[in-house]
């Protein structure tokens, strides 16, 4: 099996968001966020209203595809493109808030979290990375990472993410990423892991 990588476009974001919601149903912060009860869905509406209204427009979302299915998507923001604008915030809304209901201020709460952890310093953003459950361990997430951490070392540029689980820091550590920090989020939510790469 071949695993290919390319840019997504606008027609390919009901693709890539099922695969993120598959990969993230277990997630913490989503898990703390969204109710089980259709958690699934929900979780593809909040990735759909991301990618179409923001990363994909920013070309460097990526999805990773085995006999021309996608299995694994990447969402990257260039340099200075990771904070959205005002028109981009509202046109995300609709979709967030029918994924997060009346968790919608919770969802910001954490967004002000991140943002407020975000270092300054010109970087690559990957703001998601996942693969779908019945893709994982065939090399989708190498692919992707190795496809744009190529294009960052090109630019002798840093790179920096948040690991929403602990036992994916190893993973990250493994392309040049370390831990510079945790973000913790009140009232018994979860904590995430700022990984930061230095240029190469």
């Amino acid at each position: 099996m071949t695993v290919t990588v390319r840019t997504a476009i606008g027609r390919d974001v009901p693709a890539l968001a099922e695969v993120l919601a598959d990969a993230f149903l277990d997630d913490p912060v989503f898990t703390w966020m969204v109710p089980e009860e259709h958690r699934l869905r929900r979780l593809a509406r909040f990735f759909a209203a991301d990618a179409r209204h923001h990363m994909v427009p920013l070309g460097a979302t990526e999805i990773a595809e085995a006999n021309g299915r996608a299995g694994g998507v990447a969402m990257w923001a260039p340099p200075g493109e990771w904070r959205p604008g005002r028109w981009t915030t509202l046109r995300l809304l609709p979709g967030f808030l029918a994924a997060l209901g009346r968790n919608i201020a919770v969802g910001r709460q954490v967004d002000d979290l991140l943002d407020a952890s975000h270092p300054e310093e010109p970087h690559w953003y990957l703001s998601t990375l996942g693969t779908s459950a019945d893709a994982r361990g065939a090399g989708y997430g190498k692919s992707l990472l190795t496809s744009r951490l190529d294009r960052v070392d090109a630019e002798h540029a840093p790179a920096y993410l948040e690991s929403s689980k602990e036992a994916n820091i190893p993973y990250y550590q493994r392309f040049g990423f370390e831990v510079t920090g945790e973000i913790v989020v009140p009232n018994g939510g979860p904590t995430l892991w700022s990984m930061w790469r230095q240029p190469r």
